[in-house]
């Protein structure tokens, strides 16, 4: 699972279709991103889980792209959504790891955050 941020202003409401027809303008067969978390906390589903993402080359074949909206100010809303759905997905998926784009792709910085720090955060918590 690799975690995202959308890179907009902190704050400002962006939707799953706003960046559904910025990957089309790029060229993209539409959002790159299996889910996007809005800023209330709102899980959307973007592509289908069976889809291959295009959200970190070269890892899509084999990967889930998360979008958190923002830039690097996230709401407790959308810290708890990521939490609920990076567990839930866990659970599918136990082999799986949890990354940062910028954990796989030293010239990013998205999403921000050190989410490899956060999850063993989170695992921690839900053991005790």
């Amino acid at each position: 699972m690799v975690v995202h941020c959308s890179d907009t202003p902190n704050g400002r409401e962006t939707t799953a279709e706003d960046i559904h027809r910025w990957h089309l303008e790029n060229g993209w067969d539409g959002i790159g991103y299996h889910f996007v978390i809005t800023l209330n906390g709102s899980v959307i589903s973007g592509r289908p889980k069976y889809w291959q993402g295009a959200h970190a080359d070269p890892y899509n074949q084999e990967s889930l792209g998360i979008c958190l909206i923002g830039r690097d100010q996230f709401t407790d809303d959308q810290w708890r959504s990521l939490e609920g759905l990076v567990l839930a997905l866990t659970a599918e998926f136990p082999e799986a790891e949890v990354v940062g784009h910028h954990d796989l792709n030293s010239h990013k910085t998205c999403p921000n955050f050190d989410v490899k720090a956060w999850w063993e955060d989170v695992k921690k918590r839900s053991l005790d």
